[in-house]
């Protein structure tokens, strides 16, 4: 039997950055879930440790690009666990600090979900006063992970013309009723 996890709490939305070069929303649709590995600052690692649940949409967003803007939508794909690439003596998100009963980095999956027309430059967002408070429109604003409120996530879509089809699903898990 499949059950399908319900969410607790209210949904949340996130932006999340990523180099196009390095992985893009290109890269998420071909993919279809992706780790979201070698986030290295605390307060973007404690957002996906402790306030991402599965279902959580996310604007991706394509930072260092020429434009920089969101690019499309993604989800939350399942709960936080430790960051792999912490423990690879090998990777650039190696931490000499980190042990495999104590990790110092999480991570959660994402899936894709849809893919803008075209880039929503920050130009444009920045442009739009009813996006004047979004963190990623803010001076000295580096987070590669931010919490976006639900007004402002719709605004993003509505400007960028992407309708969000309902009911998007969350996640399902066997379960032993038996």
């Amino acid at each position: 039997m499949i059950a399908l996890l319900t969410h607790h709490s209210p949904m949340r939305h996130w932006l999340i950055k990523s180099e196009p070069e390095v992985f893009s929303i290109d890269d998420l649709a071909r993919v279809g879930r992706e780790p979201w590995s070698g986030v290295r600052n605390y307060q973007a690692r404690n957002f996906m440790w402790k306030e991402m649940h599965p279902g959580d949409l996310a604007l991706f967003y394509h930072s260092n690009a020429q434009p920089p803007g969101v690019a499309g939508i993604a989800k939350v794909a399942g709960i936080p666990y430790p960051d792999a690439t912490q423990f690879d003596g090998a990777s650039e998100y190696f931490d000499s600090k980190a042990r495999t009963g104590q990790p110092r980095w999480w991570l959660v999956d994402f899936d894709f979900v849809g893919r803008f027309r075209e880039i929503l430059p920050l130009a444009t967002l920045k442009a739009d006063p009813l996006l004047a408070e979004m963190a990623v429109c803010q001076r000295g604003t580096r987070l590669s992970i931010t919490p976006v409120t639900p007004a402002h996530f719709k605004r993003v879509c509505q400007l960028a013309g992407f309708a969000l089809r309902f009911p998007i699903p969350v996640l399902a898990f066997p379960t032993n009723c038996g």
